[in-house]
C-alpha cells in the first residue's frame, strides 16, 4: 500500500448480506446487521489510508419492492446505524451526507440524517456518503426539473451542480461485492470515468486487507480519459 496512489473517491455498492445469511442458515436480517459492521469497518479504513470520499449503495429506489417486514428492518437499522456510528464519525473526523430522494422517509428518520449531517459538517478526514432511496435515473431526472426550476442553460457544469452530488468529485474506482457484474442505476453519471472492480466475497466477508488489494489493483491500470 505505501507505493499505492489513493483513489480519491471510492463507491461500493455493497452486495450480497441476504445470500451470505442464506448460506448459514440465518435470516436475511442477519446478514444486513453483518453487513454494518463492514461499513465501520470499511469507513474507518479509507479515513486511516487517506481516500477523501466513499460513497456506500445503501438502499435503492426499487428496494422498497422488497418484503415489507424486510424493508422496515432496513428503516430501523438505518436510524440505529446513524445513532450508533455518530461518535465514530466525530472521533475520525468524518462528515456523513445522504444523497436520494429523503422524502419518502419518515420524518423520524429524515430528523436523524439531517441531525448527523449538521453535526459531522466540520469533519476533514473522509466524506462518507450513504445513498439511501437512490436510484442515478431519478437522480438525473431530479436534476433536470432542478435547471428547468432554476431556468439554467443546460451545461456540464449547471447540471453536475444539480445532481445529489455536487461539489463532490468524480468517482475513481467502483466497487461491487457478491459476484454480480452490473452497476444496478448506480451514480451513472459519476462512474463515466471509473475503474470498476467485481468481486466474488459477500459484503459482510469483505476486509480492509481485500480493499487494500483492490487498490493495488487499481493503481496497475492506465487511466487514459479519452486520450491516447
Amino acid at each position: 500500500m505505501n507505493n499505492n496512489k489513493i483513489p480519491e473517491h471510492i463507491a461500493i455498492i455493497m452486495d450480497g448480506n441476504g445470500r451470505w445469511a442464506k448460506e448459514r442458515g440465518l435470516k436475511r436480517t442477519a446478514g444486513h446487521e453483518r453487513g454494518a459492521k463492514t461499513v465501520r469497518e470499511i469507513t474507518e479504513h479509507c479515513a486511516q489510508i487517506g481516500v477523501k470520499y466513499l460513497t456506500l449503495y445503501a438502499f435503492s429506489t426499487e428496494n422498497w419492492s422488497r418484503p415489507k417486514l424486510e424493508v422496515d428492518f432496513l428503516m430501523k437499522l438505518l436510524e440505529k446505524h446513524l445513532k450508533k456510528e455518530l461518535p465514530v464519525y466525530l472521533e475520525n473526523s468524518i462528515k456523513f451526507k445522504a444523497i436520494g430522494d429523503l422524502s419518502k422517509f419518515s420524518k423520524s428518520l429524515q430528523n436523524i440524517i439531517k441531525e448527523v449531517e449538521e453535526k459531522t459538517a466540520k469533519g476533514k478526514r473522509l466524506t462518507q456518503i450513504l445513498a439511501l432511496n437512490y436510484g442515478s435515473q431519478d437522480e438525473i431526472l431530479r436534476a433536470i426539473k432542478k435547471l428547468n426550476e432554476k431556468n439554467l442553460e443546460v451545461t456540464k457544469e449547471n447540471f453536475e451542480n444539480c445532481l445529489d452530488t455536487a461539489n463532490i468529485p468524480s468517482v475513481d474506482m467502483l466497487i461491487r461485492t457478491s459476484g454480480e457484474i452490473r452497476l444496478s442505476n448506480y451514480l451513472l453519471w459519476q462512474n463515466a470515468y471509473a475503474e470498476l472492480f467485481f468481486t466474488e466475497t459477500y459484503w459482510p466477508e469483505f476486509t480492509t486487507n481485500e480493499l487494500d488489494d483492490l487498490i493495488s489493483d487499481f493503481n496497475l491500470r492506465e487511466r487514459r480519459f479519452g486520450a491516447v
